[in-house]
């Protein structure tokens, strides 16, 4: 399966210039954040990263609570100091040197409808699921219902997701649905693992 960080720190590596912003496909820079980064750049700064704030829009509903804004990214920075984790799903960042915080916006409109929403999520637990297998993580059914219950009332109350109306109650429903289908595709595959260890083990028994 695809590493997201590895492609992402490949894609950096290609760049002519020093400085990147990157941006994904449904991603669109607002006419604020360019006069920001160009008065920036051209000034100079100590700074090897800058954190950009999200607008993200389900549809075409602007989603402002519930932890989905500003909810900054790193997006601009200086490829030498930058680097992703290299994993399949959700990837930490390292950076070497310090890191700002921009005004202005990224739009991000990746989510057409709920539909895409759920699809999206689907993909999403997926990769997350591998990850908990690759890195050897261990996690229990208690724990994930723990997080599951958590994460949903924290994007619904203590984020003002509620403010949000049903669109905002339906983003703290899939963040905590995340957390336990992520679980459920782990639970899955380490059943199949199990098993599959256990027939080599039988086969190798057998021919010894």
């Amino acid at each position: 399966m695809d590493l997201e960080g590895k492609h992402r720190n490949w894609a950096y590596s290609q760049t002519k210039n020093n400085w990147v912003l990157s941006l994904d496909a449904d991603e669109g820079v607002t006419e604020e954040l360019k006069s920001e980064i160009i008065e920036i750049l051209s000034k100079g700064t100590a700074f090897s990263a800058f954190s950009i704030p999200l607008r993200n829009y389900i549809g075409g509903y602007w989603v402002k609570y519930g932890g989905w804004y500003p909810a900054g990214k790193v997006r601009l920075f200086r490829k030498d100091r930058f680097k992703y984790e290299e994993v399949c799903v959700h990837p930490r960042v390292f950076i070497d040197g310090g890191c700002e915080h921009l005004r202005s916006d990224i739009i991000h409109k990746g989510l057409s409808d709920f539909s895409h929403f759920l699809d999206n999520l689907n993909h999403q637990t997926t990769l997350e699921a591998k990850k908990w297998i690759d890195t050897n993580r261990k996690m229990s059914f208690f724990h994930a219902l723990w997080r599951t219950t958590d994460r949903f009332f924290r994007t619904f109350v203590r984020k003002k997701g509620y403010r949000d109306g049903f669109i905002g109650f339906m983003v703290a429903f899939f963040a905590g649905l995340y957390q336990i289908m992520s679980y459920a595709k782990y639970w899955e595959q380490k059943r199949i693992l199990g098993k599959e260890t256990k027939l080599k083990t039988d086969a190798e028994e057998y021919i010894g």
